[in-house]
């Protein structure tokens, strides 16, 4: 599960999240869809027919991964088991949507500006100009806690594998580590040789399952020697979206 703690900059259409990876379930929504409905006592096929399947073996197929959701259908299921969609994407309850608020620190001249990379190859520490478009953002010192600018680099984020946490467009500051801190936590990860991506990664005894966030992608699970063609090469660290003012 991500939180946020959002950070408005006066006087600027940007704002800046402080991205927590918190414990949370560690589930996935196909996980949540299941614990729910056994809580609830309530079988596969009265599931389905509540969400407009025929049979019990579509909602099966759900359950185990094996079959996607799209968003519309997603909240089918959160209406038919009492929850909210964000419950079901990313364990988010009421309760800690409620703690989320909007404020404005201090902020000062003193900041740090990064390029804003399009896109990150394997050899990224030796990057190709190409990578970087001439788009760059400042981001107050404060917010690294200490760290020099060497830790970080940042990328745009493209596409919406990744929604509902991560947007289109949005720049992440990210943290160079080669691990996460716990399976289930999203990190930038190069797999195979393509460029670097958010996803959720999952650890298990014998496998990684590379996650999006948005459910109507599919995960890639990674075994035997598959495991050596991914490398995690940084953790999110903050968030930075345009806000569109009218």
């Amino acid at each position: 599960m991500v939180f946020f703690n959002f950070f408005q900059k006066k006087l600027t259409n940007w704002l800046i999240a402080d991205i927590i990876q918190a414990g949370g379930d560690n589930m996935t929504i196909y996980d949540r869809i299941r614990k729910l409905r056994e809580e609830k006592g309530m079988s596969q096929q009265e599931l389905a027919e509540r969400v407009g399947f025929k049979t019990a073996s579509a909602v099966n197929k759900i359950e185990l991964g094996l079959r996607n959701i799209n968003q519309s259908k997603i909240s089918d299921f959160a209406r038919a088991l009492n929850t909210t969609t964000s419950y079901l994407i990313d364990g988010e309850d009421n309760t800690s949507a409620q703690s989320f608020k909007l404020f404005s620190p201090n902020v000062t001249d003193d900041v740090v500006t990064f390029p804003v990379l399009g896109s990150i190859a394997a050899g990224y520490n030796e990057m190709a100009i190409e990578d970087w478009s001439g788009e760059t953002i400042d981001v107050p010192r404060s917010f690294l806690k200490g760290r020099s600018k060497s830790d970080f680099f940042v990328l745009k984020v493209h596409g919406d594998s990744m929604y509902p946490i991560y947007h289109t467009d949005d720049k992440v500051l990210i943290l160079r580590q080669t691990f996460v801190e716990r399976s289930g936590d999203v990190g930038a990860v190069i797999y195979d040789g393509e460029c670097a991506t958010l996803k959720r990664v999952e650890i298990f005894d014998d496998m990684v399952r590379l996650s999006p966030l948005n459910p109507s992608y599919p995960p890639k699970e990674l075994t035997g020697a598959n495991l050596e063609q991914y490398h995690i090469i940084g953790v999110p660290y903050l968030l930075v979206r345009e806000i569109i003012k009218n």
